[in-house]
């Protein structure tokens, strides 16, 4: 087996998942995992490039910031690929009114998109929102539409927080593809868009980077499919009986 040295020779910058890497969220704000405030820290006190690459859809990207640095972690709004925003300039470009399936902490990131007469439904970690009229309104929707767009924000299947594993939008965001008949567009992990748009922003090309999550298909998967390496830590949603 090749020594560390060896796999992550060329390696210039690191991205680092957020939700069970750096810490379990839950009731308080959540709590870091053991040593992730010093590993980020040593990180940023090296040669590498350091950024921040979650699937977050309960919290603006602000308050997850806020919190971040509240548990100790040396971290600003900058650093982070998130994919409320990234679908923000999606629906601008394409002049796209979403009907909104998100949770209440992360609506305000859309403040400044139309949300009149939508032409589109945005699905996110929704949590106590996804009740069966709020699904069934965005079917509605979806099937009201000529070319019905379903934008998903990232697919994971599930996540941990403190309390234990919670379902996330894959599910549902399936549920409303094989209702409707559509193939959802992914913003956030896997989509090969989100990690590219995270390697722009950081200045390194694909092979120079290394991607650190717990969710064995959205980050390792994803990030090796990109052209990166990737490394599955034993924290989070991990476990031994299935790798994920």
């Amino acid at each position: 087996m090749a020594a560390w040295g060896e796999r992550l020779a060329g390696v210039r910058g690191v991205l680092l998942d957020i939700s069970g890497v750096l810490y379990d969220s839950g009731e308080g704000g959540g709590v870091p995992i053991a040593g992730s405030v010093e590993a980020v820290a040593r990180l940023k006190r090296s040669r590498l490039k350091v950024r921040f690459c979650t699937n977050e859809s309960q919290k603006s990207r602000g308050h997850l910031v806020g919190l971040l640095r509240h548990l100790g972690y040396d971290i600003s709004e900058g650093e982070v690929t998130a994919p409320a925003p990234a679908a923000c300039l999606i629906l601008r470009e394409r002049g796209l009114r979403p009907h909104l399936l998100v949770h209440d902490g992360v609506r305000s990131e859309f403040a400044q998109v139309d949300t009149s007469n939508p032409n589109c439904v945005v699905i996110a970690d929704a949590g106590e929102s996804f009740s069966y009229q709020n699904m069934n309104k965005a079917f509605q929707v979806l099937m009201e539409l000529e070319n019905p767009v379903l934008i998903s924000l990232g697919r994971g299947r599930y996540y941990k927080e403190t309390s234990g594993l919670m379902l996330d939008v894959g599910a549902y965001t399936k549920a409303l593809e094989y209702a409707c008949g559509i193939e959802a567009e992914v913003v956030g992990k896997p989509s090969p868009e989100f990690f590219k748009s995270a390697l722009q922003q950081m200045g390194v090309e694909a092979h120079q980077a290394v991607m650190i999550g717990d969710d064995i298909v959205g980050d390792v998967g994803g990030a090796q499919r990109c052209g990166m390496r990737a490394l599955q830590v034993r924290t989070g949603k991990f476990s031994p009986k299935c790798g994920a």
